[in-house]
């Protein structure tokens, strides 16, 4: 499957979908289970985009380099309730720091 005809079939259902949110009852999605998979699915999202980008190198297989590090010094940092540009700015001087060391 081309690029093409992949970016096409996800436009093609992001618009089914989006399509079907104006079609769908409304009593149907006023559900607290509804509410609670709804709210949690961008944070799955995220983190899914987050690991596949983190461990993944240009080739496609899995690695562990500078990325990494600054990832879990970031995740350290959120931890400890840091603000949200002392995480940015801790991770980007780890993944610096580390490449300067030879790391990939």
């Amino acid at each position: 499957m081309s690029t093409w005809t992949a970016l096409l079939i996800a436009s093609a259902l992001a618009f089914v979908l989006k399509f079907l949110g104006y079609v769908v009852p409304a009593s149907w999605l006023d559900g607290e289970r509804t509410t609670r998979i709804t709210s949690a699915l961008p944070i799955a999202l995220l983190a899914a985009l987050v690991g596949v980008q983190t461990l993944t190198s240009a080739h496609g297989t899995v690695t562990l380099d500078s990325r990494a590090g600054a990832v879990g010094v970031a995740l350290v940092a959120l931890l400890l309730r840091a603000p949200f540009i002392v995480v940015v700015v801790l991770a980007a001087l780890v993944a610096a720091g580390l490449r300067l060391l030879g790391f990939p």
